[in-house]
């Protein structure tokens, strides 16, 4: 399954002087998604940093349509889109808890050895579940 759904209610910290989620926000609301992602195929991102593996975003995009407001449940739905090599693509959008399109987002991000800071393969067992999704 190329699809992960996670869940996030707004928290007031999160928000502008009118309740309107602030713009900044939806990065850390993709991340948790993109780590759900992984997760929910076996992948722990902790357990890939402690091995010495990185993956940092190299290129985002993020469309916003319509504001999230503080104590909304948003739906957080990422795809897988590509994987090839070093590089993993996802796109993503938030949902509200009536299914209205807020927010769409597109991430590049690359497999990189902490040490040297170049990207590299990842391991086997990443590599399986990667194919298995593409």
């Amino acid at each position: 399954m190329k699809l992960n759904e996670v869940h996030v209610r707004v928290r007031y910290s999160e928000t502008d002087q009118m309740g309107v989620v602030y713009h900044g926000s939806y990065v850390p609301y993709f991340e948790i998604g993109r780590v759900e992602w992984l997760r929910n195929r076996g992948i722990s991102y902790k357990a890939l940093e402690e091995s010495g593996i990185a993956l940092p975003i190299v290129s985002m995009h993020i469309n916003y349509k319509k504001p999230a407001r503080y104590d909304d449940l948003l739906t957080i739905t990422t795809r897988l889109k590509q994987y090839s090599g070093v590089k993993i693509e996802f796109d993503c959008e938030i949902r509200s808890e009536n299914v209205e399109l807020l927010t769409t987002a597109h991430f590049i991000l690359v497999f990189v050895d902490v040490k040297t800071g170049r990207p590299i393969v990842p391991p086997t067992e990443v590599l399986k579940i990667m194919n298995a999704d593409n």
